[in-house]
């Protein structure tokens, strides 16, 4: 569905020919499960696990029958001669597309496993290297109070921890086998068979089933996935605003030669996070159809298995690209420390307004008459552009209580960055942790601004 954004790996996982090799897979399990309890004859075996899936024939087939199971089924006895009996014993079809699905989906989360543990490592460098970087907060969009820009990276580097825990917990739901017969009684095939198959298969038999797995696991897995897609979106969406050229703090990399528009040639756009966003939203629209797929008539109907063939390896295939993506967006990002001082500034001083109040109250005064006070001087500073400190030094009420001497200290951007230390030290970010690309640890030290 997505063949543009697909990458090598999980495309093979979500090939047709790993399906069929992972169908083949838990048919061999399941003789072999039999063939212990002495069911199937033992020599059998060996010829058994030569069976293969012609897929051109199977393809042949399934114009006739019209069904992907009993189409590869016909294909895997024609490699086989009589031990083809013993295949698919006492089995419905779910049984096999089901723990097979199981298998690739156990598949794809190690992979994105690998893609997270890249992008948190990529981050926690780039916020360790701007743990001092003082730029303004933005609540509203509005300008705020001061914090730094590797304190901003860090709430991401957490936030992809917390998608990793997410990830392994789903992986834990839907790494289960169900090999239990056609309305999950065990009528035709033991649990014992269950048990030694889904054992072959690193798999957990499901304490319970009906013809199919529940789909309520399959809307964790996917869900998962779209909350980490969403984290993602994020992220990016953050670097798109800092890319606005009236802002202008950071740009996603812009290679020698590429170009932004076919009109305007000045244009530097953050079209490889607009991508990130707009992968997202698909993500979350397959989230809520994993969803729906939950409630199915009765022990099983069809209705959930043609939206999975879509959403649950188009899923994985736009995560895996996207958190890619955005590690080689962090890799190459271009920080502008000296725009992130001249945007600080451009308040002439307002941001310090809560010091300064918290500063009167500590003299005595009632908060109320404090917030009052700071906000009538930071409303005529700010409609006359005016340097606040200036003005707070000409207010004869504030001059009562604060003096100028005592004014001036608390216009200091380092106030803000005074517990970095402490919550990089929480999050495990240090610099004993992160070595390499990084500067010396005396380079990162607090600068003045």
């Amino acid at each position: 569905m997505i063949e543009r954004y697909s990458r090598p790996p999980m495309k093979r996982v979500w090939s047709d020919e790993n399906k069929f090799e992972k169908w083949l897979e838990v048919e061999i399990a399941v003789c072999d499960a039999w063939a212990e309890l002495g069911v199937i004859p033992r020599e059998a075996i060996p010829k058994i696990k030569m069976a293969r899936c012609n897929h051109k024939r199977m393809a042949e087939i399934l114009k006739e029958t019209h069904h992907d199971m009993t189409a590869f089924l016909s294909t895997v006895s024609e490699s086989l001669g009589e031990e083809s009996r013993f295949i698919h014993l006492g089995l419905t079809s779910s049984d096999v597309i089901d723990t097979a699905l199981s298998l690739q989906m156990v598949e794809a989360t190690e992979l994105l496993t690998k893609d997270i543990k890249e992008l948190v490592s990529v981050v926690a460098q780039k916020a360790i290297e701007h743990k001092y970087t003082p730029m303004i907060g933005r609540t509203h969009g509005v300008h705020a109070e001061p914090l730094s820009f590797g304190l901003k990276l860090a709430l991401w580097v957490e936030e992809m921890r917390r998608n990793s825990q997410r990830l392994t917990e789903a992986k834990k739901a839907i790494a289960v086998g169900k090999i239990s017969g056609a309305v999950g009684t065990y009528a035709t095939v033991s649990p014992e068979v269950e048990r030694k198959a889904c054992q072959k298969l690193k798999l957990t038999p499901a304490p319970v089933s009906s013809q199919i797995l529940q789909r309520d696991r399959h809307a964790q897995f996917v869900t998962a996935l779209a909350i980490m897609a969403s984290s993602l979106e994020k992220f990016a969406t953050e670097i798109r605003g800092l890319q606005r050229s009236e802002i202008r703090e950071v740009e996603e990399p812009f290679s020698v030669g590429q170009t932004g528009s076919s009109a305007m040639p000045h244009k530097r756009n953050p079209e490889l996070c607009e991508r990130i966003c707009g992968l997202a939203r698909l993500v979350r629209g397959y989230a809520l159809t994993a969803m729906e797929n939950i409630a199915l008539w009765h022990e099983r109907d069809i209705s959930h298995s043609c939206t999975e063939r879509v959403i649950i390896p188009d899923a994985c295939l736009l995560l895996d690209y996207s958190l890619s993506l955005f590690s080689s967006v962090i890799k190459g990002l271009q920080v502008n420390p000296q725009r992130m001082k001249k945007n600080m500034e451009l308040t002439k001083g307002l941001v310090f307004s809560q010091r300064v109040m918290l500063a009167l109250i500590d003299k005595g005064m009632s908060r109320q008459k404090a917030y009052e006070l700071v906000q009538r001087n930071a409303m005529v500073a700010w409609k006359g552009n005016r340097d606040f400190l200036a003005q707070l030094k000409s207010d004869l009420e504030v001059a009562d209580v604060l003096s100028a001497e005592e004014l001036k200290p608390l216009f200091d951007y380092h106030y803000y960055l005074r517990h970095i230390d402490e919550i990089f030290e929480r999050l495990g970010l240090t610099q004993a942790q992160w070595k390499g690309d990084l500067a010396e640890p005396g380079e990162l030290a607090p600068r003045a601004i």
